[in-house]
């Protein structure tokens, strides 16, 4: 009877396995591999062109010293930290605030916005880096309405090209924190504001010590996956400054495309995809400690 129930236990457990098999081939075809080739290829000389492209050769570290002992990936490491922040900032306190004012609006209202808002972010890079260049431009939309004013006009792309990208970049991205905040602050109970106001609680020390407490996995949460992507971005800066002018857009993507594809140097582009990764894990590292200690 024993030996039937364990027989049965594990056929039982093998038909599972079984179903789990497509998935873990996709898994392995299209994640794990690609992972392992990278780590490997950032360790040799691969290229586009000349000898190395065909027969590449294992380096060891070469890219690496390489890469850290050339002055611009500091430029493009500081421009990414600097582009990060300013767009988690935005992206957090835009959505939050948009969030917490349309909290118990009339349904009209937040149908009306909240397609308003999330139009920015269904749009794909390409469109959302023409439309702010169409705006900031030295002839755009912002110097024409500032003009009629007898304001001078403002040069954001290249007087100040990296607040005009991260201001690119929060337009794009604050809808995603508006959804992550607005589904929050409907699970925060009206009673336990009622109850503060009665209190003698004003409305910022309600929203400070009893929403925000109430909410702030949502915070940690929305912090963690804004960094993974905005430590991704591309096109937007690519589209709209092409990193320049010279470093002062610059970013880690950019820097890596630019190794690998411009300067044909595939090793050096995918050790710099590396160390973009590593800065991704570390910001999640300490996301999630942030996480635990709070618990």
């Amino acid at each position: 009877m024993e030996r039937s129930l364990k027989k049965k236990y594990w056929a039982d457990q093998a038909k599972k396995s079984v179903l789990l098999i497509p998935a873990l081939v996709l898994l392995l075809a299209f994640f794990i591999i690609p992972i392992v080739l990278t780590v490997y290829y950032s360790f040799t000389n691969m290229a586009l062109t000349g000898a190395a492209a065909q027969n590449f050769q294992f380096i060891g570290l070469e890219n690496y010293k390489r890469i850290l002992s050339d002055p611009n990936t500091l430029v493009s490491i500081r421009n990414t930290f600097i582009f990060l922040i300013g767009s988690l900032v935005g992206q957090s306190v835009l959505g939050f605030l948009i969030a917490y004012f349309m909290k118990g609006k009339a349904k009209a209202f937040r149908s009306v916005v909240g397609p308003c808002i999330l139009a920015g972010w269904v749009m794909p890079e390409i469109v959302v880096s023409l439309c702010c260049l169409a705006f900031f431009d030295v002839s755009g939309t912002f110097n024409k309405i500032i003009g009629t004013l007898h304001i001078p006009g403002v040069d954001f792309i290249y007087g100040h090209p990296m607040m005009t990208i991260i201001i690119a970049n929060v337009w794009h991205g604050t809808a995603f924190s508006m959804l992550n905040f607005q589904s929050a602050l409907d699970n925060v109970s009206g009673d336990i504001e009622e109850a503060a106001r009665v209190d003698g609680a004003n409305r910022i020390q309600t929203l400070v010590r009893i929403i925000v407490p109430c909410i702030k996995d949502t915070i940690a949460t929305n912090t963690m996956l804004n960094t993974l992507s905005t430590l991704g971005v591309f096109g937007l800066i690519w589209a709209l400054t092409g990193g320049g002018p010279g470093m002062s857009t610059t970013t880690l993507p950019i820097y890596m495309y630019n190794q690998g594809l411009k300067n044909f140097q595939l090793g050096q582009g995918t050790a710099v995809g590396m160390i973009l990764l590593f800065v991704g894990a570390v910001c999640s590292i300490i996301y999630t400690r942030l996480l635990k200690s709070d618990d």
